[in-house]
């Protein structure tokens, strides 16, 4: 704001205000004999020009156009008009340079005038002033006049000695007296008990107020504690301002207050801090002992002076939740915490209460080892997948002090959890009668549930000792439990639930998550001719289990090869199922040759769809989680007789190509997005493979950690793939010793290494042929005629048959130039390529149709064919086993 601007808003006079507004002196047959400068400023004439002329030359009371616009239109005429123009007339001034303007104007008689009012005598005096700041003036007054009256945050004005000298109507209320009683009196007086809490600042109101005094900056958001005069034995909580008030001169004239109570704000905001904080540290790991405990320290001591957590022996050992009556839970004591002097009698363990510390003494028969001893039972061994894979052993079992077995080790001689059993009409007892909540004056008792049973109880109890902070509770600190309370401990609790819930089912989960992924990816690559290939698969870390990365190596038509790698959200075994089902579609889509812009457009498709309900064998609805949306994929398809390689992706990291000499790039391949999104076309790249090339899919898991980010893992990935000398093998063991070290991160992990090949002249034969009749006899004698070279006579009666269908159908039914391809491999490939787009379909001919019956015997000669669309039309290809002899 310039310093104009500054002055203009801080002048409070009225736009009619005679010092100010446009001023004209009229005598008593309206003609003007005086003129203000502002009314020069304001029309245009000075007063030569204005004097001696009649108002009406400068004023009309009706505009040019006709009628007064509809905001002056009340004021005009009959009727109050606009609150703000009441009392004034409106008139229609023309200036000047011939604008018309909408003013306000006031009319006052002059002292003495009616005796003498001959003309050139003054008679009256009329101001006027623009409509809009007239509207303006009144709206600042009435802002000005809404701070004193109707304002709810408290504002009071301090003078230099930092005594009180106004305050508006909230700040009476605050006081619960008018300001006559209170005027004059210091802060520390109004607040002697309270301070800020705000660090950076002074404690004391007056040291605030003296400080922005001397400096003369001010000061936001401020917290101050303490207890208004309203309402004593209750602290509240102010969100406070103070700036210095300065008269125009710029000499300090006192401090201003803004205060507004934000208590019930600042409560609620400590319930969700303490929500927020169990969220963040309730089921770190998946272990009941562990969840329980966390449980009971968020709570102690900002929520409660005691938590115990009972879970039933069930969770306990993973079985299913109980859902019988009470005498069918056996409940065991698994966390107890209590904040320092606040311990109270335990109805469930009479003769086992806590010690001074809160905590049961972990050396007391029947009670529970430390923590740190608790091992994950049931765990079993991980490892990687791939040969010469790093794979983590076995969890050591842990003991407990004495030697003595923890939760989970084998052939354990005790039960370490002490059971509790609670007597008839105790709060814990009715809660596990009821089901739910029991709110017992200080005692809060939240049953743990899950699905339709009943894991344990929580008790929070606030007890007669020390409030949560330690100090003996006020009359600000209740002992009981509040509305938003009991909801906040029922929040608690079936977070707690959840997460208890699920280290039940970790086990279990995850052992059958390994099985499921071990099945659905490769257990072995079968040799191609077109490339070498290495490959490394590593399941995350041991806490989190399995997940949804998967790569496969995919023959296909005419020695050409699909590589493919792809990442599922989340882990676990519907991540498992889910990576499952992309593999079996892009395995699927992919013997289809479809290019990889369209395999990932369709398998974009298929994810996009939505999920179904199935029915179980019973009849009812089973949910079904569907993570597929958000899932990457690069898909690549590598020719050898070309050596180019198509690639496209989905959202996933581009690949690494090292070429001959040792060089690493990672191509700019388009990225598309991840699948089920949707919105976006994926194109693909073409690039040119040298003989020798390494290319390198692999999964974020590999190059991205908690320590580095995914720019560094790329950097160390190329220096280890530039080594030229090593092995596939040996570079995929660099590879993950140097990016996953230990052999487990918190994502899993796939690498696919493929070194590129290239099929010899003396194995590829093509030519090109027109599409005429005379074409067919031509490609059965060139067919012939390599068979022979080759070496392949058993092969030339079944491939003259097949060229001779393949090319007469193309001569028939779509168009030229022709193309015929031989290509000798671990089988013989045939191929005659046209421009058409039409497919042939195999059928099943009656006994009097004169065709179609070329292709059904085609078909009977070969293993397998089909039909590659290409840019230019499309390719049939066949694909018929060698002799046992050329084929060893």
């Amino acid at each position: 704001m310039s310093a104009a601007s500054t002055a203009e808003s801080a002048d409070f006079r009225g736009p009619l205000d005679i010092t100010r507004a446009a001023t004209v002196v009229l005598d008593a047959e309206s003609t003007v004999i005086g003129w203000s400068p502002a009314a020069a400023e304001l029309l245009g004439y000075g007063p030569s020009d204005a004097l001696g002329r009649p108002l009406t030359a400068f004023l009309s009371v009706r505009p040019a156009g006709g009628t007064l616009p509809a905001e002056a239109s009340g004021a005009a005429g009959p009727g109050p008009g606009p609150p703000s123009l009441v009392g004034n007339e409106i008139h229609v001034a023309r200036t000047r340079d011939g604008r018309e303007l909408l003013v306000a104007t006031a009319t006052c008689p002059l002292p003495g005038a009616a005796g003498a009012s001959g003309p050139g005598t003054p008679d009256r005096i009329l101001v006027a002033a623009e409509v809009e700041a007239l509207l303006h003036w009144e709206s600042r007054i009435a802002l000005l006049q809404g701070l004193a009256t109707q304002s709810p945050v408290g504002l009071a004005i301090y003078d230099t000695d930092l005594r009180l000298s106004w305050s508006n109507t909230a700040y009476e209320r605050e006081m619960g007296q008018p300001l006559a009683a209170f005027r004059g009196k210091r802060a520390e007086e109004l607040y002697g008990a309270g301070s800020f809490v705000t660090p950076g600042y002074p404690h004391t109101l007056a040291g605030v107020m003296r400080q922005v005094l001397d400096t003369g900056e001010p000061v936001l958001d401020l917290h101050f504690r303490g207890q208004p005069p309203s309402d004593p034995g209750r602290d509240h909580l102010w969100s406070c301002a103070y700036y210095r008030l300065e008269d125009a001169h710029g000499h300090a004239l006192g401090v201003c207050e803004d205060a507004f109570d934000i208590t019930d704000r600042y409560r609620v905001q400590e319930r969700l801090t303490l929500l927020v904080e169990a969220g963040r540290r309730i089921g770190t790991v998946l272990d009941v002992a562990t969840t329980a405990e966390e449980i009971a320290d968020v709570a102690v001591p900002d929520f409660a002076a005691t938590v115990r957590v009972d879970v039933t022996r069930a969770a306990v050992t993973g079985e299913t939740a109980a859902v019988g009556s009470p005498a069918d839970m056996t409940l065991l004591r698994v966390a107890e915490r209590s904040a320092p002097g606040s311990g109270t009698p335990d109805p469930g363990l009479p003769a086992n209460g806590p010690t001074e510390t809160g905590r049961p003494d972990p050396y007391r028969p029947g009670v529970r080892p430390t923590v740190t001893d608790s091992p994950d039972p049931g765990r079993p061994e991980t490892g990687a997948i791939g040969s010469g894979a790093i794979g983590s052993g076995p969890t050591a079992t842990a003991r407990g002090p004495g030697g003595t077995n923890s939760p989970g080790s084998p052939g354990g001689p005790r039960q370490p959890y002490p059971p509790v059993d609670y007597p008839p009409g105790s709060p814990q007892n009715r809660s596990l009668s009821s089901g739910g909540l029991v709110l017992d004056e200080g005692t809060l008792v939240v049953p743990l549930r899950t699905g339709g049973g009943i894991l344990g109880l929580v008790t929070f109890d606030r007890g007669e000792g020390s409030d949560a902070s330690g100090r003996s509770p006020g009359p600000d600190r209740a002992t009981t439990f509040d509305n938003g309370e009991v909801a906040l401990a029922d929040e608690l609790a079936a977070r707690a639930a959840v997460c208890i819930d699920n280290a039940r089912r970790y086990t279990r989960e995850r052992t059958a998550s390994l099985a499921l992924q071990r099945q659905l990816l490769p257990h072995h690559l079968p040799p191609q001719s077109a490339v070498e290939t290495a490959y490394r698969y590593l399941p995350a870390d041991d806490v989190t289990g399995v997940g949804g990365d998967w790569f496969d190596v995919i023959p296909l038509s005419g020695t050409r090869v699909g590589l493919v790698v792809g990442d599922v959200v989340g882990h676990g075994l519907q991540a498992a199922a889910t990576m499952g089902r992309l593999r079996t579609s892009v395995r699927a889509f992919a013997q289809l040759d479809m290019a990889p812009d369209e395999l990932l457009t369709r398998l974009d498709d298929l994810v996009g769809q939505p999920a179904e309900d199935r029915s179980d064998a019973c009849g009812g609805a089973v949910e079904t989680y569907d993570v597929t949306t958000g899932a990457t994929c690069l898909y690549a398809v590598y020719d050898p007789v070309s050596r180019r390689c198509v690639m496209a992706r989905a959202g996933h990291l581009p690949p690494a190509i090292v070429g001959p000499g040792g060089e690493v790039s990672f191509p700019d391949l388009p990225a598309g997005p991840p699948l089920g999104l949707g919105g976006l076309p994926f194109e693909s790249m073409e690039i040119d493979l040298p003989v020798g090339s390494l290319l390198a899919l692999f999964t974020d898991g590999l190059v991205e950690a908690r320590d580095h980010d995914i720019g560094r893992g790329l950097d160390t990935l190329g220096q280890v793939l530039g080594d030229r000398s090593a092995s596939l093998e040996e570079l995929c063991d660099r590879a993950v010793s140097e990016l996953v070290p230990g052999g487990t991160s918190a994502d899993d992990t796939a690498l696919l290494l493929v070194r590129t090949r290239a099929l010899g002249a003396d194995r590829v034969a093509d030519w090109e042929l027109t599409a005429e009749p005379v074409s067919v006899g031509r490609a059965r004698e060139l067919a012939t005629g390599q068979l022979e070279a080759w070496g392949l006579e058993e092969l030339v009666f079944a491939t003259q048959l097949v060229v001779s269908e393949l090319v007469t159908n193309a001569v028939r039914y779509a168009g030229g130039p022709l193309g015929l391809r031989l290509i000798r491999d671990r089988t013989l490939v045939c191929e005659v390529a046209d421009t058409g787009h039409t497919s042939p379909h195999l059928r099943h001919s009656a006994a009097d149709d004169e065709g179609g019956r070329g292709l059904f015997i085609v078909a009977q000669l070969v293993q397998r064919w089909g039909t590659r669309y290409t840019p230019t039309g499309k390719t049939i290809w066949t694909e018929q086993a060698l002799p046992p002899a050329e084929a060893g």
